[in-house]
């Protein structure tokens, strides 16, 4: 049976999870990590995606964010299919880095946008990556520490 259609309009809010496949990491260190997230900014200014949370684990990505003109496809298939092959490269290795195609979950903008920001900016803190809300205020692989004003949001190169 085929797959159906992915809902999307410029000006949709989606809640994105990928994944590794066989709950393979995705990032093996911070070169790694710092190639996904920037790739994330860079794209998202590309195509006029807007980002409004994010978090990076070992073996899964979650990404808030308000679709661009290019539509969430074009975002996803730059920021994935680039990441995967340089990834790829630097780890000499070959095949499949995610797990099926991302889950996108179309979000209203009311009281659960706020909500969806804090469930993906706590993840690190709930799956024990950061053990004190302290320290996620200043862990580097999510939006949390933007949000709380330690660290600068990722620009684009140029």
């Amino acid at each position: 049976m085929p797959r159906g259609a992915r809902l999307d309009a410029p000006g949709t809010l989606h809640h994105v999870i990928v994944r590794g496949i066989e709950k393979r990491k995705i990032a093996d260190d911070d070169d790694d990590r710092k190639n996904f997230v920037n790739r994330i900014g860079e794209v998202g200014l590309d195509t006029g995606t807007s980002i409004f949370a994010w978090a990076l684990m070992d073996n899964h990505a979650h990404i808030l964010l308000k679709s661009g003109v290019a539509g969430l496809s074009a975002f996803m298939r730059r920021v994935l299919g680039g990441y995967a092959a340089s990834y790829n490269r630097r780890h000499k290795r070959h095949g499949h880095l995610f797990q099926n195609r991302y889950k996108s979950i179309i979000c209203k903008e009311d009281p659960y946008f706020m909500e969806l920001v804090r469930y993906i900016h706590l993840n690190p803190l709930r799956a024990g990556v950061v053990d004190k809300l302290v320290k996620l205020d200043r862990y580097e692989w999510s939006g949390h520490s933007v949000v709380m004003n330690y660290r600068e949001a990722a620009k684009g190169k140029g």
